[in-house]
């Protein structure tokens, strides 16, 4: 058995194994929310900013690269502008629209899809989908945040009176952003031609599983199946932009542009990448519709792990 075929029992120990422990651990009530918050913001500090730092210290630098990041901007902008203009339209609520749009647009491609990525790639998979990550983070700020104040506005008809520079600074140059040093960091050690010490490389993989854990866990956490099945039918056009007409589509420009065989896997597996959490927490941030977030993120996600990703793994190995 090959090494990405081993890495495949990791879509159950990482992925399917902390969703169930978070679940288990909401239900009994034996954690609390404060300390899952916690939780979070230590992977994305931490964890995060160190995997970047070891997975950029050895990818390879050539032109392919640089088709990455205009990938990762499209993944974003395109299915939320198809989400916008021929799905969302029909709700009545601002809020529903909102929250509708930001799961269009937000993917799980730096969590799940780094794992998935990592499992078919290793580390040279891993770093593509944080450079992808990374335009996701910057376009919540520039992008997906604006857009969610605008529809609680419309909703409304409030204008919350906030200093917007001081808000703008907040979010952009964030602590939670330091994964982006770690970035740099690796890039300029790479482009400097000072090799990764070989210990690290198993200090890399034990970290995946680890930040895998810490970031699925919450997700399990906030789980509820009742509020899941009431906005079912709403999120349906949602499952089929995930994984039809986006892959579909990048599917024909990633054929036509991309020629590097591990860029061109991981584009696949980012374009396939269920709604991420990102849209259900700017959901409760600009008080939208959560519950809506929350049940695309459920749905897309099960069926991305049992079924769609086992496809992908079988298709681009």
């Amino acid at each position: 058995m090959d090494n990405a075929n081993l890495r495949l029992i990791f879509v159950v120990t990482d992925l399917i194994a902390p969703l169930a422990v978070g679940y288990f651990l909401h239900q009994r009530q034996l954690v609390s929310g404060e300390a899952i918050n916690k939780l979070i913001r230590f992977n994305v500090i931490c964890i995060y900013t160190i995997l970047s730092l070891l997975s950029f210290w050895v990818l390879p630098i050539s032109w392919s690269l640089l088709i990455v990041p205009i990938f990762g901007f499209l993944l974003i902008l395109v299915p939320g502008a198809i989400g916008s203009f021929c799905f969302a339209r029909r709700f009545t609520s601002w809020l529903d629209r909102g929250a509708y749009v930001a799961s269009a647009m937000l993917a799980n491609i730096g969590t799940l899809g780094g794992v998935c990525a990592f499992i078919l790639y290793a580390e040279e998979g891993f770093a593509y989908t944080q450079i992808i990550g990374t335009c996701q983070n910057i376009l919540l700020v520039l992008v997906i945040f604006p857009m969610a104040q605008y529809c609680y506005m419309k909703q409304s008809h409030a204008i919350r009176k906030t200093n917007r520079l001081r808000t703008f600074c907040e979010l952009f140059f964030s602590i939670n952003q330091l994964s982006l040093i770690g970035m740099a960091a690796g890039l300029l050690l790479n482009a400097s031609g000072i090799a990764r010490p070989a210990v690290l490389g198993p200090v890399f993989q034990r970290l995946v599983h680890i930040a895998a854990w810490i970031a699925m866990l919450p997700v399990g956490f906030l789980i509820d199946f009742k509020q899941v099945r009431r906005y079912e039918e709403k999120v349906r056009s949602l499952t089929a932009l995930r994984f039809l007409i986006t892959p579909i589509l990048f599917g024909v420009l990633i054929t036509l542009f991309v020629k590097d065989p591990v860029v061109k896997g991981t584009l696949f597996i980012c374009a396939f990448c269920p709604t991420a959490i990102n849209a259900v927490l700017t959901s409760r941030i600009y008080h939208l519709t959560t519950d809506l977030a929350v049940s695309s993120f459920v749905i897309t996600t099960t069926a991305f792990l049992p079924v769609i990703f086992p496809i992908l793994f079988f298709w681009l190995r």
